[in-house]
């Protein structure tokens, strides 16, 4: 019976940082072996030579198996929002008789040589901690009281089995979200393949930094930059970082958040095309001016020339609600206090020249059919701007609710984080910034304008501020699109700061009474 093989390869790896962010962990060394290399040597030890590998994450490194070892590259497109499930979904019309894999696992022997092995199984390891409970050694549950542990999502299915998971991976009703094997899932909540069990010594999955710590100490792929400047400034080696756990992506980086000795810190890498975005040099100097104040999170190490920032992390605290008015008093005061402090820096953050900078980045026709008219109208507002009395000092730029940090204890104490966009400029355009951020309607964005000013904000004010949001939305919705030519989507957030720039023009120019 001709078997074939499908390895599942797409995903980011959010665990494994800060490895992960310098390669796919399926290229990661194990005993000076690429993970997937063994993989696939071990499949045509036992003369399966039809492998198929869905990539998605830094795909490229993946191209030289098809010269190496003749597979076939399948690319899911949209790795970051889906699981396994669509992964293999984009492959389902080569199952079946088939070994579906996954690529971050180590087998020590080749268990694909086992002849009696070719009816339909999932790989388990027993263990007292695990979601899997077997019941007369053939039906396999999901349980909180398990006492066995999935391998990876490794298993074979081949006749009946092999038919019914294809025909409901063709289910328009499969959610993407999902691990693949949710797909063989029935309203009992039994996994429909029987159990092959491997030795918790024989086989691992690599999830996390850690796992390769104590799997292989003395590895030199483990001194990546991120682990090598923790370990510098926190006087400490690598086996006592832990509890590694990457922070919800930014927009801008992939941060994670780790302990050492008890404390806990974060760890910031600058994301994909930042390095076209932002001046690490100017951001340093801005970190600098603020220390001195006693504005910003506590940096413990900041690299003018890579980006890498690392910050003691901020216990007992919150973001800032963007629908609690309590909250948003508490912030604009805050705000607005930093505002009259007058810090100077030199650099300007220049809201023309970066839009016609991100246009020159994503260097193509916009996305939107009627942009050319909307940055016309847009750059008309620049007239009325530069005719309004303005104080110039440093402004945050990014000022969004997430970067507002409220002590649980005491809603007043408030620090403003991530600083990289700072800037001189007139501060009420970190009001305009914070509102469209906060995608607020124009109720919400009128009572956002006078909670900054008490209620005594005068008319021209009030167009300026219209004028600048209609100037910052079509400032990150050219930023959205540069993303996007990068493979990145932010989906309705894009949408809304486009219409800013629309929307903000008409409102602008009523004001004024034309």
């Amino acid at each position: 019976m001709k078997k074939n093989a499908i390895i599942l390869a797409a995903g980011y790896g959010m665990r494994m940082v800060p490895l992960s962010v310098e390669q796919p962990k399926a290229l990661i060394k194990i005993q000076n072996e690429v993970l997937i290399e063994r993989m696939i040597k071990q499949l045509h030890e036992a003369n399966v030579f039809d492998i198929k590998i869905v990539v998605g994450f830094m795909k490229e490194s993946f191209e030289y198996l098809i010269d190496k070892y003749d597979v076939e590259l399948i690319v899911n497109k949209d790795y970051e929002n889906t699981n396994t499930m669509y992964s293999l979904c984009l492959a389902k019309n080569y199952i079946k008789n088939t070994y579906i894999l996954s690529s971050d696992v180590w087998l020590k022997e080749n268990i694909f040589n086992h002849s009696s092995l070719n009816t339909s199984w999932y790989l388990l390891q027993k263990n007292n901690h695990g979601n899997l409970k077997v019941k007369d050694n053939s039906l396999i549950y999901y349980s909180n009281q398990g006492t066995c542990k999935a391998l990876g999502g490794i298993a074979y299915v081949t006749g009946k089995t092999a038919v019914m998971l294809k025909e409901r991976l063709s289910s328009e009703k499969i959610d993407y979200e999902f691990f693949w094997e949710k797909a063989l899932t029935n309203q009992a909540d039994q996994l429909m393949l029987t159990p092959f069990y491997l030795d918790s010594k024989e086989g691992v999955e690599f999830n996390t930094y850690e796992q390769l710590v104590e799997f292989q100490e003395d590895d030199d792929q483990l001194h990546v930059q991120a682990i090598d400047i923790i370990e510098e400034c926190l006087k400490t080696s690598k086996e006592h970082i832990k509890n590694i756990r990457t922070l919800k992506k930014g927009m801008t980086n992939r941060s994670f958040i780790f302990s050492c000795n008890d404390e806990r810190y974060i760890m910031r890498i600058p994301g994909k095309g930042t390095d076209e975005l932002i001046d690490r040099q100017e951001e340093a100097e801005v970190y600098k001016v603020i220390e001195e104040k006693g504005y910003g999170e506590p940096i413990l190490f900041i690299d003018p020339k890579s980006g890498y920032k690392l910050t003691k992390y901020m216990e007992n605290t919150r973001n800032c609600d963007i629908d609690n008015w309590n909250d948003i008093a508490n912030c604009m005061e805050y705000l607005k206090k930093f505002h009259k402090e007058g810090l100077k820096v030199n650099h300007t953050f220049d809201l023309y020249k970066e839009i016609n900078f991100y246009e020159k980045l994503r260097g193509k026709t916009s996305l939107y059919s009627d942009y050319d008219l909307v940055k016309e109208n847009v750059f008309s507002l620049k007239k009325y701007i530069d005719k309004q009395e303005k104080q110039w000092t440093l402004c945050h730029i990014d000022a969004n609710a997430d970067n507002f940090l409220i002590d649980k204890n005491d809603e007043q104490k408030i620090t403003l984080i991530d600083w990289e966009y700072a800037g001189m400029q007139d501060p009420h355009v970190d009001v305009a910034m914070f509102g469209i951020y906060a995608m607020y309607d124009k109720e919400k964005m009128d009572r956002l304008i006078d909670t900054y000013f008490d209620g005594k904000v005068r008319k021209n004010v009030r167009v300026k501020i219209y004028a600048y949001i209609a100037t910052c939305g079509l400032l990150w919705s050219n930023w959205c699109e540069y993303k996007h030519s990068l493979g990145i989507d932010f989906g309705e957030y894009s949408l809304a700061q486009y219409r800013y720039a629309k929307e903000y023009y008409q409102y602008a120019k009523e004001l004024m009474g034309e």
